[in-house]
């Protein structure tokens, strides 16, 4: 299994299109046979940013989410809402529910 933690800083006047689009790709992901877990996280400190907790049963799995329709339409229309490039962690979860 592997987990990654995805961190969006969204250009303010984007929230609102970045929240519709990103629960979009939520829905969508968690219909994929690989999916384990996809979680959106807003900062309750600072509104303009985001985690994204992506968990797939293995790589394959996570490379064919970046094959997929949804992921592609999100990940376009995202791009011009950044206010920076979006990072990534990749992780191995250990203590997993």
């Amino acid at each position: 299994m592997i987990a990654t933690l995805v961190f969006v800083d969204v250009k303010p006047e984007c929230v609102a299109a970045f929240e519709e689009i990103t629960l979009y790709n939520h829905n969508n992901t968690r219909k994929e046979p690989g999916n384990v877990r996809f979680d959106v996280l807003h900062d309750r400190k600072d509104e303009n940013k985001f985690i994204l907790y992506e968990v797939f049963a293995d790589e394959d799995a996570a490379a064919a989410h970046k094959e997929t329709e949804h992921y592609k339409v999100w990940r376009e229309t995202v791009a011009p809402m950044m206010a920076s490039p979006r990072s990534s962690i990749p992780t191995t979860p250990i203590a997993f529910d």
